[in-house]
């Protein structure tokens, strides 16, 4: 997760800014990005977005690049929002 990356407890690892620097790219089509994840980190796209989960709840990476933090906590809130409400079951 990040602990295991970050440089101090001050500043982000390289890869962690790598990360967020990647994630501020727009993509037109999912298996583009995919295929770059791996191509750049060499990581699956599965271990990419647990790292990446962990930079969105990281203070260090909120200082590091609040408009893409925010951004991005606010798309998994939406998410999250989205996945409770097909799971609620409907009383009529």
């Amino acid at each position: 997760m990040v602990g295991e990356n970050q440089v101090s407890d001050h500043h982000l690892s390289e890869r962690d800014e790598a990360v967020l620097a990647f994630e501020r790219q727009w993509w037109r089509h999912v298996g583009a990005k995919e295929e770059a994840i791996r191509a750049t980190f060499g990581v699956s796209a599965a271990r990419y977005y647990q790292l990446l989960g962990a930079l969105v709840d990281s203070p260090l990476a909120l200082a590091f690049d609040p408009m893409l933090i925010n951004r991005l906590q606010r798309m998994r809130s939406a998410r999250s929002e989205a996945r409770a409400g097909r799971s609620l079951p409907t009383h009529d």
